[in-house]
């Protein structure tokens, strides 16, 4: 069946349909035309992947473009991976290797969110991999998508031969050193006219928002076409001689 005059937006809502997240359908869609349009060479790399709504989106695009993969770095949680703090919020730890990896520890899940989005998760699943996974092979994208289970150190270390991205989407850990963290390693393969996309900017994260404002608007050496596309993403193209 020819899906090209099938509009973009209702397929994303197709495919995201009925899967754990809270990435908007908006964002999706803006994710999707900022990798399918991008004239960046390589691949596309995302950090927090989840259950697979953006990851989606943007397997929709390579697709489409045809020769790229996705690749998803998470650390795609089990359930005796989350513990519960003192004060009765939430928090995980996962060990990858010899290393130990925390997250939502500046900002741990309040305990309604985790037992209304959280919990039931693992009522049918023993970790979120094995969702994001059925969620790939339901959309046909099993052959596109390659899951990471770790952080980009992990993926520093393991990522194929020569690889560069069109397109880096980071939605991981939310705090100011771990985003800034984050941008130094991608901007490793981040290819010249590529985009850098983030989560949850200037919303209700101060981290996030302080790492943006210094390391992509404070540095116009670096990039352009800075803009809050949506509620909560910002985006930004690298500039060409920056590699």
């Amino acid at each position: 069946m020819n899906t090209s005059t099938n509009p973009i937006f209702g397929q994303i809502e197709r495919l995201v349909e009925g899967v754990p997240g809270w990435s908007p359908n908006d964002q999706l869609f803006s994710l999707f035309l900022l990798a399918y349009t991008s004239e960046a060479e390589g691949d596309i790399l995302e950090l927090g992947a989840w259950c697979g709504r953006s990851t989606s989106a943007l397997a929709l695009a390579a697709s489409k473009i045809g020769n790229v993969s996705v690749h998803c770095v998470d650390l795609f949680p089990e359930k005796n991976d989350w513990r519960k703090n003192a004060d009765g919020t939430y928090s995980f730890t996962v060990r990858i290797g010899d290393r130990l990896l925390g997250a939502y520890e500046e900002q741990t899940v309040w305990a309604e969110p985790y037992e209304r989005d959280i919990a039931p998760l693992y009522e049918r699943h023993n970790g979120v991999l094995d969702i994001f996974n059925q969620t790939m092979k339901r959309n046909g994208f099993a052959d596109i998508v390659r899951p990471w289970k770790g952080d980009l150190l992990h993926f520093m270390q393991h990522a194929p031969k020569g690889f560069r991205c069109r397109l880096a989407f980071i939605d991981g850990d939310h705090s100011y050193d771990a985003v800034c963290r984050d941008i130094e390693y991608v901007e490793h393969y981040l290819s010249e006219g590529g985009w850098l996309c983030f989560d949850d900017a200037f919303s209700v994260y101060e981290g996030v928002d302080r790492a943006i404002t210094e390391r992509i608007i404070g540095r116009p050496e670096m990039y352009e076409c800075g803009i809050q596309l949506t509620r909560k993403l910002y985006v930004a193209k690298r500039r060409k001689n920056t590699v």
